[in-house]
């Protein structure tokens, strides 16, 4: 009887989030599935009863194993996402220490300034880089670089060919690098400001230094924060398109250095060309690798060894 009352007050607490979960992600993915195995195209509604059995994922599988592009969205997904993973979570971890340990009055500002570039809106964003990585003497990056002398002509920093592929990579890893790492920080700090304040005092009174106390009790305290922010970023990297679809619709990197898998899903169903089928059929390996990754990464992490319960009496 109690274990049933435990259940229906579980269910209940948690069905607004079912609700949700099934509405804004279960039943899209089930759409997009279907989608997945007609010849939709050009929104065509009509086409969704056709079915071309697994065509669409022959055609991706074609274009990902033949087609030189298919490769290099490949190559930039992987870059794009394992560095700007490294610059979301270790950077995220530095300011949140660095914030953390300095006085409160200067934390905050320094706090609030590293959430500018989340609250600035896309448009803006992207236009505040154009300006910077332009290939002429007016973009910020060469009047900058030509008023110092180290460079003698201006230079197209995301397509110059003979820059690419890293440069075109740097920038949208830089870009998004700024936007992502701000949320790392918020996590940690706060995960940071919710330790007693005994705990510190008794490391300093021990003699313990702040690399000591960054060491030994802030980091392994935020452990559970660490393993959110590491998979949640990774699941958002993986499915991240915006910043990216502004850096290479505006031409400020080159458009398939720039172009990941989420972009490359966005472009096929939104393009000139639209192609919705393959589309649906790559947000579905989209899907099937992003889930995979986040279970791995849970793994690597060791999720279940800090979920255990504590052994003995409390």
């Amino acid at each position: 009887m109690k274990l049933g009352h435990k259940l229906s007050n579980a269910t209940f607490f948690l069905l607004p989030a079912i609700i949700l979960i099934a509405a804004f992600y279960i039943l899209p993915l089930i759409v997009t599935t279907w989608i997945s195995f007609t010849p939709l195209r050009d929104w065509k509604i009509s086409q969704l009863t056709e079915f071309v059995e697994l065509e669409n994922y022959r055609a991706l599988y074609k274009f990902v194993t033949t087609h030189p592009l298919g490769s290099l969205v490949l190559k930039t997904t992987i870059v794009f996402v394992v560095f700007t993973l490294i610059v979301n979570v270790l950077g995220g971890l530095l300011l949140a220490i660095a914030t953390y340990v300095i006085e409160e009055r200067v934390s905050l500002g320094f706090r609030l300034l590293w959430l500018i570039p989340r609250m600035t809106p896309l448009a803006v964003f992207g236009l505040i880089w154009y300006y910077f990585f332009y290939g002429s003497p007016q973009g910020t990056l060469n009047a900058f670089l030509l008023k110092l002398g180290l460079i003698d002509q201006p230079t197209f920093w995301g397509t110059d060919p003979n820059l690419l592929p890293w440069s075109a990579w740097s920038i949208i890893i830089f870009v998004n690098g700024l936007v992502g790492v701000s949320y790392g920080m918020i996590i940690f700090y706060s995960a940071f400001k919710s330790l007693p304040p005994e705990l510190l005092i008794a490391a300093k009174v021990d003699g313990a230094s702040t690399w000591q106390i960054v060491r030994h009790i802030l980091i392994p305290m935020a452990r559970w924060h660490l393993v959110f922010v590491t998979v949640w970023q990774l699941l958002s990297l993986v499915t991240s398109y915006t910043h990216l679809f502004v850096l290479v619709d505006w031409r400020i990197v080159d458009e398939w250095y720039g172009t990941t898998w989420a972009l490359f899903v966005f472009t096929e169903a939104f393009g000139t060309v639209k192609n919705q089928g393959l589309a649906a059929a790559a947000a579905v390996i989209l899907v099937i690798i992003g889930s995979l990754l986040g279970l791995l990464t849970l793994r690597i992490m060791r999720f279940d060894k800090i979920t255990l319960e504590p052994k003995g009496d409390i």
